[in-house]
């Protein structure tokens, strides 16, 4: 069955980084386009950044652009989102997210990220 797991989240100190990935499996990672997502408590789940299905092409939300980067690993089925520069507004539950057309939708289980002093 279609699986996506996430790791690496945790308590960092504001300005320090943590690398998330997300392991797919039951589904061609390859044919897909993926994303992170974050939500905060009573907040919005909202769009963090995202990646093709060759890693050609990536977007990013505004708060995070030169901090965050996206990358893909289509061998190993695995994407990752490396945080920089952390800061406290960053604190939320990252998520990850297999998306095809408008028929496929996946989501993992969720990794928590707590930047704090």
């Amino acid at each position: 069955q279609v699986q996506l797991v996430e790791s690496g989240g945790g308590l960092v100190q504001p300005g320090g980084s943590l690398k998330l990935s997300c392991a797919a499996s039951g589904f061609t990672f390859k044919n897909y386009a993926m994303q992170w997502h974050r939500q905060a408590p009573g907040k919005e789940r909202e769009l963090v950044a995202g990646i093709g299905s060759f890693g050609s092409s990536t977007v990013y939300a505004d708060s995070v652009k030169g901090r965050f980067t996206i990358s893909r690993d289509n061998a190993k089925n695995t994407v990752y989102l490396q945080m920089n520069s952390l800061k406290p507004e960053d604190t939320a539950a990252y998520y990850c997210n297999a998306r095809r057309g408008s028929s496929d939708d996946f989501w993992g289980q969720g990794t928590q990220v707590t930047v704090s002093s």
